[in-house]
């Protein structure tokens, strides 16, 4: 098992930015790749961004990129989204999540990812 805690989601205006935070346990999260995904009201769970174990390699949604950042720190067993250049239709829930240990590939889908974290709200009002 692989509890997650997220943090750091709130209200902010357009174009500010957040950090959100996720907290692994367990020893094995410097083995497993992580991603946050984001689901709006009515809409399906859509990827955001993911990086690798090693925190090298990483991928971004088209509709983040240049303005999401994500990051890890492996001693910390935290991941991080920075937020910033905010929008509107950014609102949503946001989920931490993990891969299996010792799976290497990159994932973009909701299926790819065993363990979840209970999310934590964003909202961007314009």
């Amino acid at each position: 098992q692989a509890p997650l805690v997220e943090s750091g989601g709130g209200l902010v205006q357009a174009g500010g930015s957040l950090r959100l935070s996720c907290v692994a346990s367990g020893s094995t999260f410097s083995t497993r790749v992580m991603g946050w995904f984001r689901q709006a009201p009515g809409k399906e769970r859509e990827f955001v961004a993911a990086i690798s174990w090693s925190g090298g390699p990483t991928s971004y949604a088209d509709s983040v990129k240049g303005r999401f950042t994500i990051s890890r720190d492996n001693a910390k067993n935290t991941v991080y989204l920075q937020m910033d250049s905010l929008k509107p239709e950014d609102t949503a829930v946001y989920y931490c999540a993990a891969r299996p240990s010792g799976a290497t590939v990159i994932l973009t889908t909701t299926q790819g990812y065993g363990y979840w974290g209970q999310g934590t709200q964003v909202t961007v009002s314009s």
